[in-house]
């Protein structure tokens, strides 16, 4: 019976219900202090859930540093459905349990992620399923991990799970979470009841438990007295301190090698105790206390304070005799080498050796918490400056890996402080250049890598310095660029952001178009800044493909960030805001935050186009670098469509004086300034900026670039043929943006020039790409314009494409997929959904789309060119705010 939690209790008997009635997935972490109930809530979920399939997990703090121990705890009792998952989540999920490894033992650190969704999903198709996670806060991080990403990714499966955690457990997870608070007297009495305490007795265990259910519990057994200063914890951990201290010495033993054992392993035990002459016998007065519980497997202690009382209370010296016995009697390597570290008393080169082994054995498993836990162990056990700095930095680099900045950044510096090596100076200095890049400092990350990039080990010299080309033109870093490019002078991608630096266009782009033809690693950065936007799509297009095949994770943000600004230019907004708002979950996930604030930006270009003030003028996070001037010339095209044209100029003159000028998603604004120059009578003004851009795109050779060439030419020299030689342009381009632009100038010229029918043809060709657009602020421009014409602005557009404006973005993603055929199961490993969430996703479109079945969608025609791009059939819900993920504190 528990008393107090009816509001905990019918939260999880709503997901439980949910989970049957309507096969949805739901999750929720129970946070608390020791002893405050939530094992007991753990407990109750299982027992309703007798007749189903009941997962659990409890974490212990002796296997922190064992990699995917928990997920094997977890996930044994199904070890073998992961057979039957697709072939990279099942090599994943072998090598995290100890059934294999993978192929080249450099896995994706989220593969096992995946793996857990896909074989949580599978295992709910025979009916709900329960996942109880108990003391989370000491689940080792590679499994806190994988079922954190598991568990944000779960929607229409009918999984539910439960997770425990300590007050500072798992803090800035983003779980839906529910605090428990300590009884109020009402139910404490209740508890109490049941003890039949003596009268005199009952108040001072209400006092000293303040209001505590395991405080409760156990102060009623014995009625002791504690100073009201000690927290409740401490308070019931004397208690049991106490309990063990009045046990029989060698049942006192015992209970320390099961503490010091920590894993409940009862064979280990057993040949540990055996070294001391003890036996199981001698646990008998403990159990009859109900202090542990033995059975044919294993030993486990009613309660995690209990353990630490029976640890804590034992003198040091006889902790290191136990944890060596316990080392001698490991039946693996990773128990071993734990309890070798636990009982050295100093720096030991081989226990430290031993502990960089695990690191490694664990990355095989792309368990990257735990290498870095282990690594960490073994620089503080190394005797040596150099060994402990050459272990300081693998800790660091697996630090950043799993996504904690300013921690690797930390252990970076402690590492540099103990070494003269350059090699490994080099090394950490990479470390510390990828932490600035987070922290929106690429002037910084690049000087460090130049500084270093030469006494790196020489397979590390070009891609070092290559980095601090691509974190320096980010950042605006001129001289960085061209310091790096004149020692990488047959680098074409590097030598051509040189070039641009200085406005040697003609020099320049080539050479990015020659970094693309190569399709070296910088491929589908070079085509964004040239925008070239097929190449682009294409290139983003297979390399997301290649990511999602090889459960490669981690590439996947920069990836979808390149692929929405390629999807923006070409008018697939609904696709774009997919991408970006995957590409943001997946920043989120994999910690490092950087990207975040860069799609955000990118996704400005969006907003401006549509019109939506807000998402411009209340940025998430303050934007730097490239990731700003994108945001200002965002800003800038929204105020030329409302007219603004003084705050225009002010926005971009500054923009086109710094350095992030040169590339196309930046310069593309040069058209912007010239109009409302033009608008503003500043000739000279409109002039410069025409050259430049002129330079710009001839050089380049996009012909939508050409096309705004020739508009602005039109708009500087008020006369028709440019406008002409524009739309032939645009012709050869998919830009429908520009070209309604141009479509839109053109008519206002027609009509000054009193060439009405001539006129309404351009503008309702532009009104119809605006309306697709949802371009909201030109639509009105063109509207004024059509009225001026003596016509009115109803435009008929196809219904087909409207339909797909009503789906979420990853409805729209789920739906194009499955209707070219390919499985919910594969589209399911290829977004990171479950194969239920795919069909769940399929069900809620089809209504939108006006169809009932997989069939109908052949019927459908998806915007993969401007000319069947969204129509406005129906109202478009507000667009939705994407903030750009901030870094979570502590989690795991």
């Amino acid at each position: 019976m528990l008393y107090g939690r009816d509001t905990e209790q019918n939260r999880i008997a709503e997901l439980l219900d949910d989970a049957r009635d309507n096969g949805r997935s739901g999750v929720l972490l129970l946070r608390g202090e020791a002893g405050i109930g939530k094992s007991a809530l753990l407990e109750w979920a299982a027992d309703a859930c007798a007749h189903e399939r009941v997962l659990r997990v409890t974490g212990y703090e002796a296997e922190s540093n064992i990699a995917f121990g928990g997920l094997s705890q977890l996930l044994w009792p199904v070890r073998d459905r992961v057979e039957a998952l697709p072939s990279a989540q099942a090599e994943a999920l072998r090598a995290a349990l100890g059934l294999g490894h993978a192929a080249d033992g450099s896995g994706d650190r989220f593969g096992a992620g995946l793996g857990l969704l896909t074989l949580l999903a599978d295992l709910a198709e025979d009916g709900p399923v329960l996942c109880l996670v108990d003391d989370a806060q000491w689940l080792d991080a590679a499994s806190a991990e994988a079922l954190l990403f598991a568990v944000r990714r779960l929607a229409a499966e009918g999984v539910v799970v439960l997770l425990a955690a300590r007050d500072d457990g798992l803090i800035g997870s983003g779980l839906p979470e529910i605090e428990l608070k300590r009884l109020e007297n009402c139910d404490a009495l209740r508890l109490l009841e049941e003890r039949n305490l003596p009268a005199d007795a009952v108040h001072r265990v209400l006092h000293d438990a303040a209001g505590n259910p395991l405080a409760l519990l156990e102060f009623g057994a014995a009625a002791p007295s504690f100073p009201g200063m000690l927290p409740v914890a401490d308070r019931v951990l004397a208690s049991f301190r106490a309990q063990i201290a009045a046990l029989p010495e060698r049942t006192r033993e015992l209970l320390l090698i099961a503490a010091a054992e920590g894993r409940g392993h009862l064979p280990s035990l057993v040949r540990a105790a055996a070294s001391f002459g003890l036996d199981l016998d001698d646990l008998a007065e403990a159990e009859r206390l109900r202090m542990v519980e033995v059975t044919g497997t294993g030993i486990a202690f009613r309660h995690p304070l209990i353990r630490a009382a029976a640890y804590q209370g034992a003198p040091t010296a006889r902790r290191i005799t136990v944890h060596r016995a316990l080392a001698d009697a490991a039946d693996d390597p990773e128990c071993r080498v734990r309890h070798r570290a636990a009982a050295a008393m100093g720096p030991d080169e081989d226990v430290a050796a031993e502990l960089q082994l695990a690191a490694e054995r664990a990355r095989g498993k792309a368990a990257i918490g735990v290498v870095a836990r282990l690594y960490r162990q073994a620089a503080d056990l190394s005797p040596d400056d150099d060994a402990r700095a050459a272990r300081l930095a693998a800790a660091a680099d697996a630090i950043l890996t799993a996504g904690s900045p300013e921690h690797a950044e930390e252990t970076a510096r402690e590492a540099a402080e103990l070494t003269s090596d350059p090699v490994l100076l080099a090394r950490l200095a990479r470390v510390r250049a990828t932490v600035e890049v987070e922290r929106g400092n690429g002037r910084t990350a690049a000087t460090l890598l130049l500084d270093h990039a030469e006494r790196s080990a020489p397979s590390d010299t070009h891609a070092m310095l290559r980095s601090a080309a691509a974190y320096a033109w980010t950042s605006g870093d001129t001289a960085s660029v061209q310091a790096a490019a004149s020692r990488l002078t047959d680098d074409p991608f590097v030598t051509g952001l040189a070039a641009l630096t200085i406005e040697d266009y003609e020099t320049g782009l080539p050479l990015l178009a020659r970094a693309v033809r190569e399709g070296g690693p910088d491929a589908v950065q070079a085509a964004v800044i040239l925008g070239a936007d097929e190449q682009t799509l294409d290139l983003a297009s297979a390399a997301a493909t290649r990511a999602r095949r090889l459960g490669q994770i981690g590439s996947l943000p920069d990836i979808l960030d390149a692929l929405a600004q390629a999807q923006i230019a070409l008018g697939l907004h609904a696709d774009a805001e997919a991408s970006a708002t995957e590409a943001l979950a997946l920043a989120r996930d994999t910690g490092l935050w950087h990207g975040g604030t860069r799609t955000a930006a990118v996704l400005t270009r969006l907003a401006a186009i549509e019109g939506d003030e807000s998402y411009l003028t209340v940025p998430s996070r303050t934007p730097a670098g490239s990731a700003a001037a994108l945001t200002d010339a965002s800003r800038a095209l929204l105020d030329l469509a409302r007219g603004r044209h003084d705050d225009v100029v002010h926005r971009l003159e500054d923009l086109f004086h710094g350095p992030h000028r040169h590339s196309a998603g930046v310069m593309i604004a040069s058209a912007d300034l010239v109009e409302s120059a033009v608008r503003l009578d500043r000739p000279d003004l409109a002039a410069t900026a025409q050259a430049r851009f002129t330079r710009w795109a001839t050089a380049g050779g996009q012909p939508w670039a050409r096309a705004i060439v020739l508009r602005n030419e039109a708009l500087l020299t008020d006369s028709e043929p440019p406008f002409v030689q524009a739309l032939n342009f645009h012709d050869q381009a998919l830009r429908p943006f520009e070209k309604a632009r141009t479509e839109l100038a053109y008519g206002e010229w027609l009509r000054r020039h009193r060439r009405r029918a001539d006129a309404r043809n351009r503008l309702r060709s532009a009104l119809e790409s605006f309306e697709r657009l949802r371009a909201t602020p030109w639509l009105d421009r063109v509207r004024t314009e059509l009225r001026a014409t003596g016509e009115g602005t109803t435009a008929a557009v196809p219904a087909a494409a409207a339909l797909l404006d009503r789906l979420t973005p990853q409805e729209l993603q789920v739906v194009k997929l499955a209707a070219e055929g390919t499985s919910s199961r594969e589209i399911a490993a290829q977004l990171f959904l479950s194969p239920r969430t795919v069909e769940y996703h399929l069900y809620k479109a089809y209504p939108k789309l006006g169809i009932s079945s997989r069939r109908d969608l052949a019927r459908l025609s998806f915007p993969t060119a401007p000319a069947t791009l969204r129509t406005p059939a129906s109202p478009k819900p507000p667009r939705p705010r994407i903030p750009v993920p901030q870094p979570a504190q502590g989690c795991a």
